[in-house]
């Protein structure tokens, strides 16, 4: 539950609270009503970017032992999606504390181990997968399927070796995102943005490789179509439903793994046809659903509480390297 920020209003009504005995329940206000949602848990407007990177930390590391990982910020526009995954240089997101920590674990092991980080960041934008740090950040890009899982035909990676590096190259593929105006926010990115880290790791005695890959992915804009302002802008409106569309087909997919449903239908989207090999049983996987707490916002708070709610409830299994 982000705090109360200036474009809120000065006289604004919170129905949105997080329980005080309870640090897995959340409370919504609406049209006279109280609905619990309980989640695995709830972060309240005063808790801190390093609270929530020590309740993920674990998760993420554990890509450098060879799993596949996916970090999603979820939510409407201006619910602090961007604030939590990447966050101002004072108060550093979930994505530069990752990377730092990585980078820490590296430099931990390096009398065993010996390992080799790149990443790559691309964005897919109206079901289009474009390579944000590509000679053409504009092209579109196929999805493949190799032996090791999807693949993006001409996707670029690029060697790092600390995370000044990471940054570099993230700062870059930002510049190259597509944002637009929106009723919900002058700056709204219109796709979603994926940071991924590769990592290869060798043990230096006896030689045995680890391969992992940590997707770090700020999802565009949950808001319904009306929300946003897109229904009389015919390039905002389909922006926002290929957005809503593919937001839909992750919720799809997370359920039909944990209902261990013998097709999941990964190909329905772009999003979770490239995530293939890091959902389900193989991977690990951890949704932030980010909420505004006021009322002008208790429509899209309460959509994306009851997919987080949706996604809680699965058992994705126990994860393989």
């Amino acid at each position: 539950v982000r705090p109360i920020i200036d474009e809120d209003g000065k006289s604004t009504e919170i129905v949105v609270e997080v329980d005080n005995h309870d640090a897995e329940i959340v409370h919504v206000k609406n049209k006279g009503k109280k609905t619990n949602f309980e989640l695995d848990k709830v972060f309240s407007p005063t808790s801190k970017q390093e609270d929530v990177f020590e309740a993920c930390k674990d998760i993420i590391t554990s890509s450098i032992d060879g799993y596949n990982v996916c970090i999603f910020a979820y939510g409407q526009t201006g619910s602090g999606k961007t604030f939590t995954m990447d966050g101002p240089d004072d108060n550093p997101g979930l994505n530069r504390r990752a990377l730092r920590e990585l980078f820490s674990i590296v430099e931990a092991k390096k009398g065993d181990w010996s390992y080799e980080l790149s990443v790559s960041c691309l964005e897919i934008y109206n079901e289009n997968v474009r390579d944000l740090l590509g000679d053409n950040p504009k092209a579109k890009l196929d999805i493949k399927h190799g032996k090791s899982g999807p693949q993006v035909s001409g996707l670029s990676k690029h060697s790092v070796t600390s995370p000044e590096e990471v940054r570099e190259l993230f700062l870059q593929s930002q510049g190259n995102r597509a944002t637009h105006a929106t009723d919900m926010n002058e700056a709204s990115s219109r796709s979603h943005a994926l940071l991924i880290v590769y990592t290869v790791g060798t043990n230096l005695s006896t030689g045995v490789q680890t391969k992992g890959k940590l997707n770090l992915i700020d999802l565009a804009g949950s808001e319904r179509v009306a929300k946003s302002g897109a229904l009389d802008d015919k390039q905002r409106f389909s922006e926002a439903t290929n957005i809503n569309k593919s937001l839909s087909c992750l919720g799809d997919v997370i359920h039909a793994l944990g209902a261990k449903q013998k097709h999941i239908p990964y190909r329905n989207s772009k999003l979770t046809h490239l995530l293939q090999d890091s959902l389900g049983g193989k991977a690990k996987t951890v949704m932030l659903v980010q909420v505004s707490p006021v009322i002008k916002n208790v429509g899209e708070t309460v959509c994306s509480l009851n997919f987080a709610q949706r996604v809680q409830k699965v058992e994705l299994g126990s994860a393989k390297k």
